[in-house]
């Protein structure tokens, strides 16, 4: 019967940027090709020459070189007509001039120069198109649709293409199985993990008839729900095409090398052409050109940014590029998700609240003993509090947990009973509720019927937020905004503490985007995690993931994935790229200094064509040697007392919207 079903159906499946993707695995493809071919006509040649059979040398070499020159005019022209021009020019004329005077082998060694630092380039590029794909995978493939629903003898279960669930089918939804489409709840009351989605670090507890967003993660009891919109329509979907979006509409980053070529170029040929009119020899132009290859450009920046991208993984910082260095470096504003970024992301113990007759510590002893086997997020929370104060857990029996209310255990002989209010008020009539900030959860507990008192919990500011919020402020950074999904009174209370006034709280993803777009000055750097921050991180200047325990969405939107559990990282990650920007910069120009210099020193026949070649390769070396200082650590710890990631208990999500909440 689903077969006949799905014939009526209209499938339609997520569309990702496939075309561009093969463009430029195509265009990788093809540098590396032009490597390694040029590593042989280069091994060639040279062989050939020591044979003495210098016309092969010198046709493979012409041949070789020749149609590398004709693929990269090619190429020019295409960018030129694009509005982009950048040193492809340059090495154009440095191979031709090479060829023109005789100098194969210095000819092979810019071809290897130029190839060399595009395969850099477009590594990286690649990459990080490439790992966009996780989102897709991630999305839910599959739905177990109940046919007949309620008729004993004919009610089925079977498994179909999530495409194919059509409005109205009624669906079920296992324990800890990922919500395939926008549905509302038939069976009683359940709870759903929320948090890649909205932002919400507690479990948000629906009842019948409510609606349950896809991409949410179901409890611990199985439910069912019916389809109110088909997959294309529902929220996960949604946050997938707003990622697509805002990668398309980036605008791209121009390299830093390319900024000096058109002058260099400019200079370079006006030399060589004085040199050419003054002297009346062709050869003296081919001279001075041979000293005008572009390889301290094209090498010294890739270089640089290749070994700040190293130092920033060994910092625990991945970085998708060296346009991303470029921009970190000069980022003028900081955005903030809440939970999971400024805080833990998990709710971990701030109170106890014992009542008469009951010791602080005997209340959460108890209390975690009871919740040894519970999986929900409060729970861990109050075992994670008792380890800290070394209690000695006692053995549970009898335990019991009603999904969604609480657990009920024999602890020594003790009846303890932990979780809602109302749950453990039939058990302790004498129950009073607490009262609790915005932000904060609260677990009741109760000991032999006796109400034994409350352990507040909440999302609370990671230890070294403070101190990064400060530290941004300090270094040219102007403007730190807050975006959470979170109610206002929660997020201003986390703001407050951590140093952020300016606070824009309950934004869905789309909002999101819309404000980081209207955020100035530029560049914006955006700091978040979960699936609801994807569209956002993807459509900043720089968008920042906390990659250790947050949504894959998150950092495959990301420019930069933060790999440890702390923001500690950010720091480093900015201080590396406006290192490794000046130490870029100074490369180049040391590169055009020499260059010119050596160029000028050419122009009056001192410097022959074979000489320039070798000496220019010197040029490259120190230029190379110097780009390298990027691997190095330069100063020391930029906030001290953080030098090492701080782990945290959270997830990377967003404490819930409501401004005070019970278990």
């Amino acid at each position: 019967m689903i077969q006949s079903r799905a014939a009526d159906r209209r499938a339609i499946r997520p569309q990702p940027i496939e075309g561009a993707r093969r463009t430029q695995a195509a265009r990788l493809l093809w540098t590396r090709l032009v490597i390694v071919v040029t590593a042989l006509v280069l091994a060639a040649a040279l062989t050939l020459d020591a044979a003495g059979q210098h016309s092969f040398s010198r046709w493979a070499t012409l041949v070789w070189v020749a149609a590398v020159v004709v693929w990269t005019v090619a190429r020019m022209v295409r960018d030129v007509i694009r509005g982009h021009v950048g040193l492809d020019i340059l090495a154009v004329m440095a191979m031709v001039a090479t060829l023109a005077v005789g100098e194969d082998i210095a000819a092979l060694i810019i071809v290897l120069m130029l190839s060399g630092g595009e395969a850099l380039e477009e590594f990286a590029a690649h990459r990080a198109k490439r790992d966009l794909r996780a989102l897709l995978d991630r999305s839910p493939r599959t739905a177990h649709v109940v046919l007949h629903p309620g008729d004993m003898h004919s009610e089925a279960v079977v498994d179909v293409p999530v495409e194919d669930v059509v409005i109205g089918d009624v669906l079920l939804v296992r324990p800890s199985e990922v919500v395939p489409v926008d549905g509302a709840l038939l069976t009683g009351d359940a709870s759903f993990d929320e948090s890649s989605l909205t932002g919400e670090s507690l479990p948000v507890e629906r009842t019948a008839g409510d609606e349950v967003l896809s991409g949410s993660v179901n409890g611990e009891r199985a439910v069912r729900i019916r389809a109110v919109r088909r997959s294309t329509d529902s929220q996960f979907q949604q946050i997938v095409a707003l990622v697509h979006a805002a990668e398309q509409s980036r605008a791209p980053v121009v390299r830093l090398a390319d900024r000096f070529a058109i002058p260099f170029t400019l200079v370079s040929v006006v030399l060589a052409g004085i040199a050419w009119m003054l002297s009346g020899d062709p050869v003296r132009l081919a001279e001075v050109l041979v000293l005008a290859t572009p390889c301290p450009l094209l090498i010294a920046a890739p270089v640089a940014f290749l070994g700040g991208l190293s130092r920033a993984a060994k910092d625990g910082v991945i970085m998708k590029g060296g346009a991303v260095i470029e921009q970190l470096a000069r980022v003028r504003v900081a955005a903030f998700d809440k939970t999971g970024t400024l805080t833990r992301g998990a709710p971990v113990l701030i109170e106890i609240r014992p009542e008469r007759g009951f010791q602080a510590d005997e209340v959460l002893r108890l209390a975690a003993s009871a919740e040894q086997y519970s999986s929900h997020t409060l729970a861990a929370g109050i075992r994670q509090a008792a380890m800290d104060r070394g209690l000695i857990l006692g053995r549970s029996e009898d335990a019991g947990e009603i999904a969604t209310n609480g657990v009920t255990a024999t602890v020594e002989g003790r009846a303890v009973a932990v979780g809602k209010p109302a749950y453990v008020a039939m058990l302790a009539p004498e129950l009073r509720r607490v009262e609790l900030a915005p932000g904060q959860a609260a677990a009741y507990v109760a000991v032999d019927k006796r109400f034994a008192g409350a352990l507040v919990l909440a999302d609370a500011p990671r230890p070294e937020s403070a101190a990064v919020v400060s530290w941004l402020r300090d270094h040219g950074v102007e403007r730190i905004v807050m975006l959470t999904g979170d109610a206002r009174p929660t997020a201003e209370s986390i703001g407050a503490v951590v140093g952020i006034s300016e606070v824009q709280p309950e934004l869905l993803p789309g909002e999101k985007v819309h404000l980081a777009a209207a955020l100035r000055p530029r560049p914006l750097m955006m700091v978040g995690d979960g699936v609801n921050d994807a569209p956002v991180l993807a459509a900043s200047d720089i968008g920042i993931a906390m990659g250790a325990r947050g949504a894959t969405a998150a950092g495959d939107a990301a420019d930069v994935v933060i790999l440890v559990d702390s923001l500690r990282p950010l720091v480093d990650a900015i201080a590396i790229g406006r290192r490794t920007v000046r130490i870029a910069l100074t490369a180049i120009w040391i590169g055009i200094t020499l260059s010119i210099g050596l160029m000028l020193v050419a122009m009056t026949g001192l410097i022959p064509a074979v000489a320039g070649a070798l000496i220019q390769e010197l040029v490259d070396l120190a230029t190379i040697l110097y780009a390298l200082r990027a691997l190095t650590s330069g100063r020391a710890n930029p906030i001290p007392g953080f030098g090492s990631a701080v782990s945290g208990a959270g997830r990377g999500n967003a404490l819930g919207r409501a401004a005070a909440a019970d278990r």
